[in-house]
């Protein structure tokens, strides 16, 4: 089984996938953003946002390709859903405090209040139900919950025991 954790950057996803990894033997985790790196997955560099464009179709063939002997794999990355995966993890976090978490990380003060935007916007996870629909799409609440609560909540995406929530959460008032 293929699992999707995406969210717009600052969510907790590396976090929160990491801490599955340690716990279960049958988790496979791979960190998209790393792979597209490492492999030169991606079409060109945006200076503007000191980013690089990934190629979606290059890393879903790279994805398809991937050898494990686990029984979940796990893809960690705010791309993820645009990728095939059976369910889709979409991590959410209240905007002020993802953007705190950004500029922590070295963030510039722009691109904290672009992403802290496209959060209070639900772009990830309008995008994330558009390609894979509302029975396969769960939402999880970040902001004030630990990075083992985060991975808990994954666990029951991954044994199918958490069920699918799409628009629970919502942060429109940031705007």
């Amino acid at each position: 089984m293929r699992v999707a954790v995406t969210g717009t950057p600052g969510t907790g996803k590396t976090t929160a996938t990491e801490r599955l990894a340690e716990r279960r033997d049958d988790v496979d985790v791979v960190h998209l953003n790393a792979v597209i790196e490492s492999e030169g997955l991606y079409e060109s560099v945006d200076e503007e946002r000191d980013s690089v464009v990934a190629d979606l179709d290059a890393l879903a063939a790279w994805v398809d390709d991937y050898a494990t002997d686990a029984d979940v794999v796990v893809l960690d990355s705010h791309l993820a859903h645009h990728l095939d995966a059976d369910r889709v993890a979409v991590l959410r976090c209240a905007p002020e405090t993802l953007a705190d978490r950004l500029r922590e990380r070295g963030e510039s003060d722009a691109k904290a209040a672009e992403n802290a935007e496209s959060e209070a916007l639900d772009v990830v996870l309008s995008e994330a139900v558009e390609t894979h629909g509302l029975d396969a799409v769960y939402e999880i609440e970040t902001t004030q919950s630990s990075p083992d609560a985060v991975a808990d909540a994954l666990a029951g995406v991954v044994d199918g025991t958490r069920e699918p929530t799409a628009g629970d959460v919502d942060y429109l008032d940031y705007l």
